[in-house]
């Protein structure tokens, strides 16, 4: 025979010691101004869309300081700026393939975003390459994460 032990009945001055004080806050859109003002707008709504659309996994993130693309882990982040958003890719330098040399190898400083790739994006006309690029970063992962 087995004996199942009741649940506690606390008073609720102990339980509230107990419950998280502080909510995680929640960002959005809204505290990135320069995502909201043209050009930049249409360059980010249709990088949005290209990523979001790689894969149904793919989930975007509003932090405080930037903007997070996630499979497994972040794979992309967006740093808004005024005239641009500085992307950084979470893949080594090393394995990029970037036959117009248009990342820069941040690795070792101190970044906003994750990764050791960092490239910008201004202009519509860049963003097929761009996405050549971030979806390396995002196959990368996947197959890392498979390989577990």
């Amino acid at each position: 025979m087995l004996d199942v032990w009741s649940a506690p009945n606390l008073p609720a001055h102990i339980l509230e010691a107990y419950r998280p004080s502080a909510t995680t806050p929640s960002y959005t859109i809204a505290e990135h101004p320069h995502l909201l003002s043209p050009p930049l707008r249409d360059v980010f709504e249709a990088f949005r869309k290209e990523v979001t659309a790689l894969d149904p996994c793919v989930t975007e993130e509003f932090l405080k300081l930037y903007v997070a693309y996630k499979a497994e882990t972040n794979f992309v982040d967006v740093v808004p700026q005024a005239k641009q958003m500085r992307l950084s890719l979470n893949i080594a330098f090393a394995d990029i393939n970037d036959p117009k040399g248009l990342c820069k190898d941040v690795t070792g400083l101190g970044r906003w975003g994750n990764g050791d790739v960092d490239i910008s994006l201004a202009s519509l006309d860049d963003l097929p390459y761009v996405m050549g690029l971030v979806r390396q970063a995002f196959e990368r992962q996947m197959r890392n994460g498979a390989d577990v």
